[in-house]
């Protein structure tokens, strides 16, 4: 199996379309889930056309990656300017309060075993 680099992107169209920042905003993890609050208006880059079509519904970072072929920290910078203007809202997802509300190790285990016989 041959591997490929992770970031394929032109690193002169990743510059021009995060307008020389390299900086992310750290909002935004992988299972972040961005929503879009209004419909791409006219003069927006066409990324972030594509962002807000994409997130009629509720659509996690990652995904808008793999969606947009482009590398992680260049969505995120592309979302922070998004979420500057007010155009998308971001849900960090839940952990859960305590230890209790974790599912059982043991019930994770037979899970895992039934699932390895089928």
């Amino acid at each position: 199996m041959t591997r490929r680099p992770v970031d394929t992107g032109d690193p002169d169209r990743l510059y021009t379309v995060t307008g020389g920042r390299s900086r992310a905003d750290d909002s935004f993890d992988l299972v972040t889930l961005v929503v879009s609050e209004c419909e791409p208006a006219a003069g927006l880059q066409s990324e972030h056309v594509r962002i807000l079509e994409l997130c009629r519904h509720p659509t996690a970072v990652v995904e808008l990656a793999a969606e947009l072929g482009l590398p992680i920290t260049v969505v995120r910078i592309l979302l922070g300017d998004l979420l500057a203007t007010g155009r998308i809202t971001a849900r960090h997802p839940r952990l859960g309060q305590s230890v209790a509300s974790h599912p059982d190790t043991a019930l994770l285990q037979e899970v895992l075993h039934g699932l390895r016989n089928l």
